[in-house]
């Protein structure tokens, strides 16, 4: 009890992750309260990491090669990336030994998978190359994990289930390049949770009903972005020469920060 009394201390979040790694540790059940202290305070100590090493970055990119800063700022993106790595490494222990093989109902599950391929998520960030593609694959093996077990079940209006089918569908979207797949697994999230809106409680109600406005709002979005592409590429056919070079890469997670990440159980 004393433990949980000091991770409720009010955005102490690097103590709240202490404790509730303790109390994880001990390997009872833990409580809807419980699961939310942890989520919350791994999200907010990674993410005070994840916006250090954006703003590094930047730093780094606008630096000459020859500023003596240049060295110190390497420095201590190494530090912040060390840093993010044992946090995610951590919470993926903590998910992996104690929380998601002892889930006892799917919304559980689902809550827990979906908070590791998070932490893939963020380690992608960082990485590059090999090691930055089997983070991808992790985050995906992860969060299609959650998605099998949210659709056999998981009521299509659950809140766990809809912000799943977004942050799923935005994957495959930007990172994947596979805008059909993702219109179709949006399309098909928002149809089945329209068909039973009429079994909708009013606990869950607003925050079922705005998750299915952002797919939708997705849907419209990258169903104009398809139809633009399409026609570009028919007025440009026959006057643009074909080019045997590609764009220059970026890292492919600059844009999984913005994923619509929803912590409901």
């Amino acid at each position: 009890m004393e433990l949980i009394q000091k991770a409720k201390l009010p955005k102490c979040y690097d103590d709240m992750a202490t404790c509730i790694k303790a109390i994880t540790k001990q390997g009872t059940k833990l409580s809807k309260e419980e699961c939310h202290l942890l989520s919350v305070a791994y999200k907010n100590v990674v993410g005070d990491c994840r916006f250090a090493c954006r703003v590094i970055s930047s730093i780094k990119q606008r630096t000459d090669t020859s500023d003596k800063k240049l060295q110190l700022i390497k420095d201590y993106w190494q530090k912040v990336e060390s840093e993010l790595r044992s946090i995610c490494t951590t919470a993926l222990e903590l998910l992996d030994k104690y929380l998601i093989a002892n889930a006892t109902s799917p919304e559980t599950g689902v809550f827990y998978l979906k908070m590791k391929g998070g932490y893939f998520q963020y380690l992608a960030e960082v990485a590059c190359g090999e090691n930055q593609k089997q983070m991808t694959d992790n985050f995906q093996g992860a969060y299609q994990e959650a998605f099998d077990i949210s659709k056999k079940e998981i009521q299509s209006t659950h809140p766990i289930c809809l912000g799943l089918a977004v942050n799923f569908s935005v994957f495959y979207y930007e990172i994947h390049n596979h805008p059909e797949l993702a219109c179709t697994l949006a399309k098909m999230a928002f149809d089945e949770a329209i068909a039973e809106l009429d079994t909708l409680n009013e606990h869950s109600y607003k925050d079922s009903t705005l998750i299915m406005q952002l797919l939708r709002d997705n849907l419209t979005l990258w169903t104009s972005d398809s139809e633009r592409e399409e026609c570009d590429a028919a007025e440009g056919a026959e006057t643009k020469p074909m080019v045997s070079s590609f764009f220059p890469s970026i890292n492919l997670f600059t844009h999984l920060h913005s994923l619509f990440h929803l912590d409901f159980l």
